[in-house]
């Protein structure tokens, strides 16, 4: 159970933090509709708290992407587990390159903490069709409301074997606290303004 307080913390946060996306929107849009036209967002299936939310991101990919994944699935490196990566994905446009490069295209998800789909600190939300190929003991994760970031995107995210970033996510879930949100929230700024890549 989230301790006391996990919602407050997220407000605080999300509320400014929203404010300045809101304020960025436009001008990434503009980029996004010349390189590849409209939609600006990209809103995706994800499991947060034992139900498919829709989360928002800036659309980073061509149109269609999603339509396109089962094509590209010889070029998957995730060999371990259910997930889907593909380092240079083609179905990444320019701008979503840049996007993608310094985490802006997550951005928009911090209206997904505002209206409380997901929390500012979480496990890693995956695609529903992953979770149903969770092995057994990693199941309750679906349970969990999902985070922005969390202790396996700070520990490593996709660079992990597929069962120890679960592992992490389901450590995180079962000993989650103010202090553990602080940790890693801070731990994720010192990743992101020293190596963006690696959040």
């Amino acid at each position: 159970m989230a301790y006391r307080g996990k919602r407050m913390l997220d407000l605080i946060v999300a509320v400014p933090a929203s404010l300045i996306t809101a304020v960025l929107t436009p001008f990434v849009g503009v980029f996004i509709v010349l390189e590849s036209g409209f939609p600006i967002f990209a809103r995706l299936d994800r499991v947060s708290g034992s139900r498919t939310i829709r989360v928002w991101k800036f659309r980073s990919m061509v149109r269609g992407a999603h339509a396109i994944k089962k094509e590209l699935e010889n070029l998957n490196e995730r060999k371990d587990g259910p997930l889907f990566k593909i380092k240079n994905d083609p179905r990444l446009t320019k701008i979503g390159k840049m996007l993608r490069k310094f985490r802006l295209d997550e951005l928009p998800q911090v209206w997904n903490v505002l209206t409380g789909d997901i929390s500012l600190v979480g496990p890693r939300p995956h695609e529903p069709e992953e979770i149903l190929q969770y092995p057994p003991e990693f199941k309750r994760l679906f349970l969990a409301k999902s985070g922005l970031t969390g202790l396996s995107q700070v520990s490593g995210a996709s660079k992990l074997p597929f069962k120890e970033e679960v592992a992490l996510d389901l450590f995180y879930v079962d000993n989650e606290s103010f202090l553990v949100d602080l940790k890693i929230l801070w731990k994720t700024l010192i990743i992101f303004f020293s190596d963006p890549t690696g959040v």
